[in-house]
């Protein structure tokens, strides 16, 4: 009942704000002083094929936010969490927070909490995910995937290249750094054919202290012609890396070892009956100087659209681990809005 509150009460706020100040339902554009109300929510049922099963409904995310311009050259950018199987505290928090200069299309500068600017699938918005989850590669070493900095970023899906370059705490959301040095990262991509997008990403940081040094080093592509959509990914990481941060979006940390490694690819193909099935095979090494430490996952399922705003995700996922083979495959159902 105290969540529910507190989530009814940042609805009234967010509601009575864009009251206030909107100027219409699209995106804005320009300098016009304006807000617009956004969020998705997606409730979701798991059916775990443990011994014995399990099987649960949560709400894998709920998102309320709002983004405007405010003359001249500035926009805002705020979402909240209201989901506590994210937070893991139960309570509602802050996302996402950042204010953009924009008058430069080539050197756009945000500043606040944001995600870091590394990796294909941790830079997709959740709210348009191919499968339920991110790859296990993506949510454990493009960890933490929010922080608070600074950016740089320029061009845009209509430019041949886009970079984004960021100094960032390395502490993770809405901490404070305990040390002096702060975390560069990186993402550039190039669009050279309408079909055909890839790029880099890299990361040089000090997650614990002033010694101890992480880097991490990804390489993506997109193909889409048509209707069929190929995407994939390799992501390397090796030196420290501060444990509390790891896992992304409600998923349980791993312990890593010192080099780390993995890759996903998948393949989509949207149906003229607004189905789009999928497959997406993913595997992640989180400690290489072992044996036995590698984990590969084959998620099959398809996404149904009923509009615009509205889609039905149906995921299996056969997870098999190397050495000694574990019953943990599930099933998963996911119902998502977006307003």
């Amino acid at each position: 009942m105290k969540n529910l509150f507190k989530l009814l009460l940042t609805f009234l706020f967010v509601s009575a704000t864009q009251l206030l100040m909107a100027q219409g339902c699209e995106e804005p554009e320009g300098d016009d002083d304006g807000a617009k109300l956004f969020g998705f929510f997606q409730p979701q049922y798991d059916y775990r094929l443990t011994d014995p099963g399990e099987n649960t409904f949560k709400f894998k995310r709920a998102r309320i936010g709002i983004t405007g311009n405010i003359p001249y050259d500035f926009s805002y950018y705020i979402v909240m969490e209201n989901s506590k199987f994210v937070s893991g505290t139960g309570s509602p928090y802050l996302l996402d927070a950042f204010i953009s200069y924009k008058r430069f299309e080539w050197a756009k500068i945000s500043v606040g909490s944001f995600k870091q600017p590394f990796g294909q699938e941790v830079n997709t918005s959740c709210s348009g995910l191919h499968t339920i989850f991110r790859a296990s590669v993506s949510d454990q070493l493009v960890a933490p995937q929010r922080d608070m900095g600074l950016m740089i970023l320029g061009g845009s899906n209509k430019t041949i290249m886009k970079y984004q370059f960021a100094i960032m705490n390395g502490r993770g959301l809405l901490n404070e750094d305990n040390n002096s040095k702060k975390d560069f990262i990186g993402r550039v991509t190039f669009k050279p054919l309408e079909f055909l997008r890839f790029g880099g990403s890299f990361r040089y940081g000090w997650p614990v202290n002033n010694d101890d040094t992480r880097q991490s080093y990804a390489a993506e592509i997109q193909v889409k012609k048509g209707d069929l959509l190929f995407q994939a990914e390799y992501i390397a990481d090796e030196g420290d890396y501060y444990p509390a941060a790891g896992g992304g979006c409600g998923t349980d940390p791993v312990a890593l070892g010192e080099n780390r490694n993995g890759a996903y690819a998948m393949l989509l193909y949207m149906t003229p009956w607004n189905i789009q099935p999928v497959v997406k095979w993913e595997t992640f090494d989180y400690d290489m100087d072992l044996e036995n430490t590698e984990e590969n996952i084959i998620t099959a399922g398809f996404n149904y659209w009923f509009n615009d705003w509205t889609r039905l995700q149906f995921n299996y996922r056969y997870r098999s681990e190397k050495g000694a083979e574990v019953k943990n495959d599930d099933i998963l159902v996911q119902l998502q809005v977006k307003f």
